[in-house]
């Protein structure tokens, strides 16, 4: 019989040891098993999920919120710990994770939806939306999404100790969603593509009117007029940079515009 290949020796006769130690390590991982005859063991696997959770240790608690919901489909506990499998998501913080806690949160409300958390499901499902966002340079598809789930949240719980930070968030993502027009309108512009960039600032003023950086926006809609020779719709944008934004630094330029155009 021809000997083996010395690197597939070397590996078959230390296959036994690898398997020990692969059984080692799951064994290591195995989460405790609640008290034989324990009368509340889906309370026990909950209160020890929440304390690995709080630990910030994320595999093993969702080991424990995940065998109290595959075990225990009737207990009072499963809501909450459907939740906890999609926080445990949330702490890891990486993208793929935030997919998989935005499916978590999706399927709590899909099941539980007037439960007294749904609010919490809701803003959590926001959240790991906008963490999946894009730079204002780049696809703005999730910020689309992250926005819708923030007005579903505005619409459903007007009362949540939430709200603020949802409102704050709405902000953040539509002054992305602002900024990502206004990116195209400048590209337009600098094409000297007129159509094309009015448009899409336009596209901004009526649909972002609180963006923060509208300065901007009111100076290349005037200098857009001016390029094409309509001085009397400039002026009133430039009059816009220094009324409504005297510290903009656009604010010098629109002064020059302003002489040259009364001149």
């Amino acid at each position: 019989m021809p000997e083996l290949n010395p690197l597939l020796r070397r590996l078959t006769a230390s296959a036994p040891a690898m398997a020990l130690l692969a059984l080692t390590i799951a064994c290591g991982q195995q989460i405790p098993e609640p008290p034989t005859g324990a009368v509340d063991a889906d309370r026990f696997l909950y209160d020890r999920g929440m304390e690995e959770l709080e630990d910030g240790h994320w595999f093993q608690a969702r080991e424990y919120f995940q065998r109290l919901v595959d075990t225990y489909p009737r207990s009072e506990n499963r809501p909450n710990a459907k939740i906890g499998i999609g926080d445990t998501y949330m702490g890891e913080g990486r993208v793929d994770s935030q997919i998989l806690a935005a499916a978590e949160y999706r399927e709590f409300l899909q099941f539980f939806p007037l439960h007294e958390r749904a609010d919490y499901a809701q803003y959590q499902l926001a959240q790991s939306y906008s963490r999946q966002m894009h730079s204002s340079a780049r696809d703005q598809s999730m910020s689309h999404d992250a926005l819708r789930e923030v007005e579903t949240f505005l619409r459903a719980h007007t009362t949540s100790p939430y709200r603020a930070e949802i409102e704050e968030l709405e902000r953040a993502i539509r002054d992305r969603l602002a900024e990502a027009e206004f990116r195209v309108g400048l590209f337009y512009h600098r094409s000297e593509n007129w159509v094309g960039c009015l448009l899409r600032f336009q596209h901004v003023l009526d649909e972002y009117p609180n963006y923060t950086r509208m300065d901007q926006v009111f100076f290349h809609i005037a200098e857009t007029y001016r390029k094409v020779g309509a001085l009397d719709e400039a002026a009133p944008f430039y009059d816009r940079v220094l009324n409504e934004f005297p510290e903009s630094e656009y604010a010098d330029d629109s002064t020059k515009r302003l002489a040259e155009i009364r001149r």
